[in-house]
């Protein structure tokens, strides 16, 4: 993704502020936690840590993928379609959308999707250091947490950004890095017909679909579930997925 026309994207979108005590508190918690100081450092051991960009041709089904900074109103349409459709997601949160958007984070997670980490404040992880690195994806987690009950054990990097330095802050954060094998642009071209042909063109079992919840998104989205039914395709968490491989 281009990283400016990406950023004007987030900034048309806007954030609401949510006036009820329950959010203030979680928002003044992780205001607390970011200022301090990381519990324990990180260390690079050279070790093979876990990144996928797909589950491969043997998993279970497809994955659609819906990184969540914006289009609030859009994702609680997104959720109504995935329940027509019998289809299951993983949605990965942006901290600073969820501290606005609680009872919509919430609702994700009732309907039975997966919640994913995909940063606090949308940066260029290949752009931070270990302990900025791990600061930013322990405090999206943190928020998640005290709102849910449960923490991600996914993180999908802004703009698919990363450096080794990210790779060894999820393996200390036992977290597994999640990229993507179709990428529909949606942010970008808001075209529905776009939309629907790259989720769907030359789909197969394993593909991990990257959305993001726009009106045109929305728009193709019961024509893209479709497509995949009709092809016998089931649409998995990203988790599922990656269980299939054992």
């Amino acid at each position: 993704m281009k990283r400016k026309a990406y950023e004007r994207t987030l900034s048309q979108f806007g954030r609401k502020i949510a006036p009820n005590i329950v959010l203030s508190v979680l928002v003044l918690t992780i205001g607390v936690l970011s200022l301090a100081p990381m519990e324990n450092s990180i260390r690079a051991d050279g070790e093979e840590t876990k990144l996928y960009r797909s589950a491969g041709e043997n998993a279970k089904g497809v994955s659609l993928m819906f990184n969540v900074y914006w289009g609030t109103d859009e994702v609680y349409k997104i959720l109504d379609i995935l329940t027509e459709n019998n289809a299951k997601a993983t949605f990965f949160i942006g901290g600073c959308w969820a501290d606005d958007n609680v009872d919509c984070l919430r609702e994700i997670y009732a309907k039975g999707h997966e919640i994913g980490n995909h940063g606090y404040f949308h940066k260029d992880h290949d752009r931070l250091n270990l302990i900025e690195n791990q600061r930013e994806i322990s405090n999206c987690n943190r928020f998640i947490e005290l709102a849910l009950g449960v923490a991600p054990t996914l993180f999908a990097p802004p703009s698919g950004a990363y450096g080794n330095d990210t790779l060894s802050a999820c393996k200390a954060l036992n977290m597994t890095t999640i990229l993507w094998s179709k990428d529909t642009i949606d942010w970008r071209d808001k075209d529905r017909s776009l939309i629907y042909t790259r989720a769907t063109k030359n789909v197969q079992n394993g593909d991990f679909v990257l959305m993001h919840p726009m009106t045109e998104t929305a728009a193709a989205l019961n024509d893209i579930l479709q497509y995949y039914k009709d092809k016998g395709l089931e649409t998995v968490t990203v988790s599922e997925n990656l269980q299939e491989k054992g």
